[in-house]
């Protein structure tokens, strides 16, 4: 039989429904592989009562004859950017070390709602600000995968949400919430070889959820198939009146409408996706790709995006000059750290308990915020890239009237090493350059496994879609992976 933990997501709903196993047992197998899994750093809070819980009540519900909640029996990582009820909030920072929430997010109660159990917080870089996961305060994740070269270097999980990916990609949770702000789900989705997808803007509630960049900030589904994020994302998405930004809409049945032919279809190609130094093995997977979807039933039309080159600048005026609105809440006064030396003031107070609770990272983004929001530069630069935003989405809209959806690398490389890139916040940013422009545009974007490097380590391919067309995307998606066939998985080494 199956361990187990090798089971994603529908695997567990059905046989879970079908009596093949109990919830609990589900429940027991992750929460030990949770607690054998310390060296990869992927949870900052571990919570197996909370599994357990939510696995007896889907048993006790089987055993009463009722029928179970969509994914009841599932137990799942909760990124730590979600408020959780009397659950330790952190944002990976030293500011919140110690806030627990009394409230639950919204997206983490639709999960509960539906049955899902928790397995713990997952760690992430701090306040989501980061494409490697070492901005954390409390230490690096480390992804499960090795090169195969021999060489035993810590390799990156990607970022925000790697401590997500690598509890997925090690068989630690069937699935795991992301957040995506400029990639943070994609990213890491393609580094350690899962699926991620982040919806349209407005799909899944942020309330509850500690905010970075307000008007870019999505959650979403991080699990081992197209499938299970279909699964996932109909129990978090939904309206809340929480939320102003929340879309009054109801939530498709995505998974019942899983059909990976593209008869009928056009799939666009964006020519400005080419950028200078792309290593020759990222374009064989594009290209190998845009095969896949040809052989789905697809047309291949070419389609440009004239502004996606001021992309990466316009994010990285916009997304820093909100979090640093944000941010201005941790002062010492409301929750969180408080840094108040015998004899100091409140300027002093503030000063001191910023200094002492943000990152390096998350210090860089809040002065970068606050200078480009000064009264002399605001429209120099913020009021630009708000211009400049504007024009983004209007190339994405025009791309709509050739194709239905377009086709990229999700990011411009496989898993790098721990360390490798942090010197040089320029490089770990362009990280970001094939994900950026769907973010800030609001567009639902999806990352699914490919193939692998020379040296062994997952590559993904990125599908993104119309506006609420999130079943384009999950059936576009779904033909890449049906051909990729991609069974890669890290060997066990912690």
């Amino acid at each position: 039989m199956t361990a187990l933990t090798d089971l994603g997501i529908a695997a567990i709903r059905n046989g879970v429904r079908d009596g093949d196993f109990s919830a609990r047992e589900v429940a027991e197998a992750f929460n030990a592989a949770v607690a054998a899994a310390k060296p990869l750093n992927a949870f900052l809070v571990e919570t197996p009562e909370h599994a357990l819980a939510a696995a007896d009540a889907a048993d006790a519900a089987r055993a009463a004859g009722e029928v179970l909640k969509p994914m009841a029996g599932v137990p799942i990582g909760m990124k730590d950017l979600f408020c959780t009820k009397g659950v330790p909030t952190t944002a990976a920072s030293h500011i919140l070390e110690g806030f627990t929430p009394e409230y639950e997010s919204t997206v983490s109660q639709n999960l509960w709602n539906a049955g899902a159990g928790m397995l713990g917080k997952l760690n992430l870089d701090q306040f989501a600000m980061g494409s490697s996961n070492e901005t954390s305060y409390f230490g690096n994740v480390i992804s499960p995968w090795r090169r195969n070269d021999g060489g035993n270097a810590p390799l990156a999980p990607g970022g925000s949400s790697g401590g997500s990916s690598s509890a997925v990609a090690a068989r630690l949770a069937p699935g795991a919430t992301g957040t995506d702000t400029g990639g943070s789900i994609r990213q890491p989705a393609a580094f350690v070889g899962i699926s991620g997808i982040k919806p349209t803007y407005g799909r899944c509630s942020r309330w509850g959820t500690i905010a970075f960049a307000s008007s870019l900030d999505q959650a979403g589904p991080m699990a081992r198939d197209v499938r299970d994020c279909a699964i996932m994302l109909e129990a978090m998405a939904g309206f809340d009146a929480k939320d102003a930004t929340s879309l009054d809409l109801p939530v498709p049945n995505w998974e019942a409408q899983l059909n990976a032919s593209l008869a009928g279809k056009r799939v666009g190609i964006p020519k400005e996706y080419r950028v200078d130094g792309m290593p020759a093995e990222i374009e064989a997977l594009w290209q190998q790709g845009i095969a896949w979807l040809k052989d789905a039933g697809a047309e291949i039309v070419d389609v440009s995006l004239p502004h996606t080159k001021y992309a990466l600048p316009a994010y990285y005026i916009i997304a820093p000059a909100e979090a640093s609105s944000n941010l201005a809440r941790y002062d010492g006064v409301r929750y969180g750290l408080r840094d108040l030396p015998e004899g100091a003031n409140l300027q002093e107070m503030y000063a001191r308990t910023r200094a002492e609770g943000f990152g390096n990272e998350v210090k860089r983004r809040i002065l970068i915020g606050t200078y480009v929001l000064s009264a002399g530069f605001y429209d120099a630069y913020y009021t630009q890239a708000q211009k400049v935003r504007t024009l983004i989405a209007r190339d994405f809209e025009r791309a709509w009237d050739v194709c239905d959806v377009l086709l990229t690398p999700t990011a411009p490389s496989a898993a790098f090493a721990l360390g490798e890139k942090s010197a040089d916040p320029l490089a770990m940013y362009l990280n970001d350059v094939f994900t950026v422009p769907s973010s800030l545009a609001g567009l639902p974007a999806m990352s699914v496994p490919g193939g692998v490097d020379a040296a062994g380590l997952p590559l993904g391919l990125q599908v993104i879609g119309k506006p609420l067309d999130e079943q384009g995307v999950l059936n576009a998606a779904l033909a890449l992976e049906e051909r990729a066939g991609f069974t890669a998985r890290p060997a066990k080494w912690w």
